[in-house]
């Protein structure tokens, strides 16, 4: 079994989701010792936001690629591939002013890629990356989840539903802390909370 270690936060080691995420692989480790893993680090290895030359050779016919091109494709290629290879994802996924981390979305925009991770048929919309666990490690400061405001205002964890399942992955499973900035006390029993829910997670 191979996973997939996913950190996007810029916090580095006062970052939540990263002692999240390595929570979650060390116990899937544990109970599946044959799992191998690689991580990729999104704050210190991010891709460059979606252009004009990483999209240019999925486009339609056109003369030779330039160098940049080549680059870009290169790049999506590397990571979709990754991807694609990969039976468990996990993804520290922090709440940045509403939504996920630019460094977050620019992979995913890497990883959208017709042929690879969907495809448009008579009937719409079809995901090909089937078969993946996929378990998010969400953080937030405040809360987000208890009430109908909150839920409209957050588009972390309900962008990530949308896009994997758009992808054709059904497990995504989420592990949140919320009310991380909201005091000591708060942010303690967040945690706490949190790990118990890796424990059902990981099962």
């Amino acid at each position: 079994m191979k996973l997939l270690h996913i950190d996007s936060s810029i916090l580095g080691a006062h970052s939540a989701s990263r002692e999240l995420t390595a929570e979650i692989v060390a116990q899937w480790v544990q109970k599946h010792p044959d799992t191998t893993v690689e991580h990729l680090d999104l704050a210190v290895h991010a891709p460059g936001h979606f252009g004009a030359d990483a999209i240019a050779i999925k486009g339609v016919a056109q003369p030779e690629p330039t160098a940049a091109q080549r680059a870009e494709n290169a790049l999506s290629e590397q990571l979709v591939t990754q991807f694609l290879a990969a039976d468990m994802v996990v993804i520290g996924a922090p709440l940045y002013n509403f939504s996920i981390p630019t460094q977050l979305k620019a992979w995913i925009d890497r990883l959208a890629q017709p042929g690879r991770t969907f495809r448009y048929t008579e009937k719409g919309p079809e995901g090909l990356a089937t078969g993946k666990t996929v378990i998010v490690a969400s953080t937030r400061g405040g809360v987000y989840s208890t009430s109908e405001g909150g839920q409209a205002m957050e588009h972390q964890e309900s962008y990530l539903k949308v896009v994997l399942g758009f992808f054709g992955i059904t497990d995504v499973r989420i592990v949140r802390a919320e009310s991380l900035a909201m005091g000591d006390e708060a942010k303690a029993a967040a945690m706490s909370d949190a790990r118990a829910e890796i424990a059902q997670a990981v099962a």
